[in-house]
This record gives structure tokens, C-alpha cells and sequence, in this order.
């Protein structure tokens, strides 16, 4: 039975700032303890904003709807869903059951690790190169293809959706012309287009090979996501700030995506993780997690379809210092794998 919750708050400088408004990511560590001892831990993740109300949601709301439950996750996951989605359909109520659903997968884990015990379907999985860059300058931004291309990463991904639409396209054939033809190219232009818009930008940038563009239009604009990809060539990614398995299935089923991109935390956990990842199988469509490659790079090893791992430069938790050895994950030769460890086999600084 769990008999308490406990919140910690850290929050880490990005070596690399997303902007000059995204200076540091914060995270929540949850720790869920059982009666008989055992202690399982997670985290709650923001970029930017929320860590507070986060914080007030697991400490005043969800702890005493936890405390005296026995620790399935899948279970206390729907049952406090239930209790908090009065305070919205997603955000900051997802993002905080992610820190407590985290906490008990890594309590089901017992001596083994996250990937084996969903069922471990791959070795290693292939990791992308991504930047948060759309405010470097253009050298910054071609040295950091630089930096990529000597890794010999076999996809990269950088940001899009300047005031200039040419300038757009400066920047995407400089990065193509570092990384060469080979290598797979994604942009992202993080909901900043209309549609007229991103018809636009995609006819300009077609001479670039795009593998695909992702969250082009507002995230919630379903009718425009369906009339894009009606009407472009170029595979359509999203699902970074989609929250619900209801959201995903109405891609889905709308014909919306050809990728979709949950991101572990802010969809609620792993619980929530397992089944949007279920649901794309239905469709023949791959999920590429988004971001936290500690954790989603685990879940890459047993998804059912292939997919890639993205890697922001600087930003996973072990990069950002919040981590200590060893690490859950490790990245060699542009391949993730997953150490020998026990549940999530995060271990806080």
C-alpha cells in the first residue's frame, strides 16, 4: 500500500539556453513510498512554466487521493485522472500524474530494467541529432550541423519558422549542405504557421529532402493538420503538446500525421505512453518519443515500430547535471542503449 509522496524541486541551467526566455529546465523528483519500504521515483518535467502549480497539484491534491492505494500504475493512473482532469484536460494535470506514474513503473520494475519488462524488442535504437536554434545565428547554427555530422548521426533536426520566410531557407540549406545528402533532415517549426503559411514554407523548402516537418500548425487546430497533409508531400510529425490518448486518436483517425511524437511526461507517464504507442500500431503509424531520452529512449527499446531517439543537444537530465553515474542510458555511435540497471535507473544528484 503507499503511504506517502514526496516532492523535490531542481531546476538546471540549459549549456545551451532554448531562448532567451527558456534559460533552465525545471524538474519535480516524485518519490512513492509503500509500506513495506520500498521506494519508487520518478519526475515531473517543464521547460518554462508550471513547476509550481505542478508542485501544488502532486503536494494538495493528488497526494491525498495516492496515500492508501495499492501501487498498480495502471490503476492509480485512471483512478487520479479521474480526481484531477477538474483542473484540465491536460497540462499541468498531466504532467504532474506523470511524476507519480513514473514512480510506480519504476516500482513494478523490482530488479529489472524498464525495457525488459515492457519486452525489449531492439538492442539499441538510432538517435537523432536536434537543436533548439532558432535564435542561433547562422554560424552557430552550421557549426552545430558541424558538430552532427562528426558524430555521424543519420538524421538531424533543426528549427524553423523565422518572420523571413527566406531566411528559412537560408538556414535549412546551410544545414543541408553540412550534413550532406545522406543524412536525414527534419524541421520543426513549433506551431509558429497557418496553413497558408506552411504550404508555403514547404514548397520552398521541398528542394531540401525533408524526412518531415513537424508541428507546423497550432497543435489543436485538427481540421488544418488534416488539409495540410491532404496537400503536401512532406510526412507531417506531431504530438509533442498533444495530452490525452483521446487527442492522439483524433489524429489518427482524422488521417492528421504520419508520425506521431508523445512526450513522456507531459502525456502523464508511461501508463498513458504504452497506450497512445498501441493505438499508432493500429494505424501503422511510428511514434518517435519526444525529447527525455533518459527515460523515452527505455521505451524506444520496446516499441513495436521502428523509430529514432531524439537527443537535444545539452539537454538530457544526465547532460544537464541532474544525474550521476551511471546513467539509465548511453549514446555511442548514434546509438542509444540501455545500462544494466534496475527500474527506471535514474539516480538523482
Amino acid at each position: 500500500m503507499i503511504i506517502d509522496l514526496r516532492v523535490t524541486a531542481r531546476s538546471a541551467a540549459l549549456p545551451r539556453p532554448w531562448g532567451p526566455d527558456v534559460p533552465a529546465n525545471h524538474v519535480l523528483v516524485c518519490e512513492v513510498l509503500l509500506e513495506d519500504g520500498r521506494t519508487g521515483t520518478g519526475f515531473s518535467w517543464t521547460p518554462q512554466i508550471g513547476a509550481h502549480a505542478v508542485r501544488a497539484l502532486l503536494e494538495h491534491d493528488l497526494r491525498e487521493a495516492l496515500v492508501g492505494l495499492e501501487p498498480h500504475p495502471e490503476v492509480v493512473w485512471d483512478r487520479l485522472w479521474r480526481h484531477v482532469r477538474e483542473a484540465g484536460g491536460g497540462g499541468i494535470t498531466t504532467i504532474a500524474l506523470a511524476g507519480i506514474d513514473l514512480a510506480l513503473w519504476d516500482l513494478r520494475c523490482g530488479g529489472r530494467g524498464l525495457a525488459d519488462v515492457l519486452g525489449r524488442r531492439r538492442e539499441s535504437v538510432p538517435v537523432y541529432g536536434s537543436g533548439v536554434n532558432l535564435h542561433y545565428p547562422l554560424a552557430d547554427l552550421v557549426a552545430q550541423a558541424e558538430r552532427w555530422k562528426a558524430a555521424g548521426y543519420p538524421a538531424v533536426k533543426m528549427k524553423v519558422g523565422k518572420d523571413d520566410l527566406h531566411e528559412d531557407v537560408e538556414r535549412v540549406a546551410a544545414v543541408r549542405e553540412v550534413i550532406g545528402p545522406q543524412t536525414l533532415l527534419m524541421v520543426d517549426a513549433n506551431q509558429r504557421w497557418d496553413l497558408h503559411r506552411a504550404r508555403r514554407a514547404v514548397a520552398a523548402l521541398a528542394p531540401y529532402g525533408l524526412h518531415w516537418l513537424e508541428e507546423p500548425l497550432p497543435a489543436d487546430d485538427l481540421a488544418a493538420h488534416v488539409e495540410l497533409r491532404r496537400s503536401v508531400d512532406v510526412p507531417i510529425a506531431v504530438g509533442e503538446n498533444v495530452y490525452t490518448v483521446y487527442g492522439f486518436r483524433d489524429l489518427l483517425t482524422a488521417g492528421a500525421c504520419d508520425v506521431v511524437q508523445p512526450n513522456l511526461v507531459r502525456v502523464g507517464g508511461i501508463t498513458p505512453f504504452l497506450r497512445i504507442a498501441e493505438l499508432a500500431r493500429a494505424f501503422d503509424v511510428p511514434v518517435h518519443p519526444h525529447l527525455l531520452p533518459d527515460v523515452s529512449g527505455q521505451l524506444a527499446l520496446a516499441l513495436p515500430l521502428p523509430c529514432m531517439v531524439e537527443d537535444v543537444e545539452d539537454a538530457s537530465l544526465a547532460a544537464l547535471g541532474l544525474l550521476a553515474e551511471p546513467y539509465p542510458v548511453a549514446i555511442e555511435e548514434a546509438r542509444l542503449r540501455a545500462g544494466p540497471h534496475a527500474g527506471l535507473g535514474l539516480n538523482w544528484r
